[in-house]
């Protein structure tokens, strides 16, 4: 899923209000956003915010569902376009189907992840399929870092084999982790990965000291480290860890997404669906859109109108980055 916000922000959500959390983590909780008409599906978004824009390159982390697809009407996103990022689609329930202008066609399947390159430019629609009841998942950005942002658009997919933990079980979809290592390619060294507990389990999982990691909770009484990350909240943990522990003090299976990278060193400027580095580069990218630029090509079987690119704020779209340690 992309930011079809009607008045995308450049960064906005409010700081996490946790309790006290073990030292170098931080609870960042979520802000609801509807995207799309008034039958919009509402996602819950902890990336970015004001207290932090990325984690490693992680830029955008949405989750949303279990949506009742016949009260929602479902996922129907029109052609829209992408440029700097790379999204990262990840599902627990339901199908979509993905269409691009590089030519893909593609289901998005629970435990199947499809990585679609932005670079110089890309666009692309998103449907949930007939079969569809219930709609739930992750949608996440990775930032290309400046050498890499203007590379050739692109898609890959790839179905992660479950990996057993004591105590649970994880399914990698990016990077390593627990043995497993995901054949996905992408441009900075990344961890991206769904985690179960079993319940009352501890997992224990070895980590790069050198990231940082977030813990997105679907489900679950959690404990990152002991500090509780409450279901959609994401705990951010900062480099030098070499395990992350993870409980589940609840009676039924946990579920999580972990995480990480080292930290991005550069400055980024995110709106509605572009990541550039300046306010220019991102109206440049916005009047190639609306002027059916050839960079962002053309998506072929999509029953519709593409989507028109929302104004840009009356104001300098202004890089941001982590608050310094």
């Amino acid at each position: 899923m992309s930011n079809t916000e009607t008045h995308p922000a450049e960064v906005r959500c409010g700081a996490g209000e946790d309790g006290a959390p073990a030292a170098g983590v931080e609870i960042l909780t979520a802000r609801d956003v509807p995207l799309g008409g008034p039958r919009a599906m509402t996602v819950r978004r902890t990336l970015p915010q004001r207290a932090r824009t990325l984690i490693g390159a992680w830029c955008f982390a949405d989750h949303y569902g279990p949506d009742e697809v016949s009260r929602s009407g479902g996922m129907d996103v029109a052609p829209h376009p992408h440029i700097g990022l790379q999204t990262v689609s990840w599902l627990f329930s339901g199908e979509i189907e993905h269409r691009d202008s590089v030519g893909s066609h593609a289901l998005v399947r629970p435990g199947e992840v499809n990585l679609m390159t932005g670079g110089h430019g890309i666009s692309h629609s998103e449907v949930s399929t007939p079969d569809t009841t219930v709609l739930y998942g992750v949608q996440l950005w990775v930032a290309l870092p400046s050498e890499h942002r203007d590379t050739a658009p692109a898609f890959q997919h790839h179905v992660p084999a479950p990996v057993a933990l004591d105590g649970g079980e994880a399914r990698v979809f990016l990077g390593s982790l627990a043995g497993d290592t995901s054949p996905v390619g992408t441009f900075t060294p990344l961890l991206g990965a769904e985690v179960t507990l079993a319940p009352g389990a501890t997992v224990t999982l070895d980590v790069d000291p050198g990231f940082e990691h977030g813990v997105l909770v679907d489900s679950g009484d959690v404990r990152l480290d002991g500090t509780v990350v409450r279901p959609a909240e994401l705990a951010y943990a900062a480099p030098g860890r070499r395990t992350l522990a993870l409980t589940n003090a609840a009676s039924g299976a946990a579920r999580l997404v972990v995480l990480g990278g080292p930290p991005f060193p550069e400055e980024i400027v995110m709106w509605w669906n572009f990541v550039g580095r300046t306010h220019d580069e991102i109206a440049a990218a916005r009047a190639d859109w609306e002027n059916e630029a050839e960079r962002f090509g053309r998506v072929e079987g999509y029953p519709g109108d593409r989507l028109p690119a929302p104004a840009l704020p009356n104001a300098t779209l202004s890089p941001r980055r982590n608050p310094r340690p």
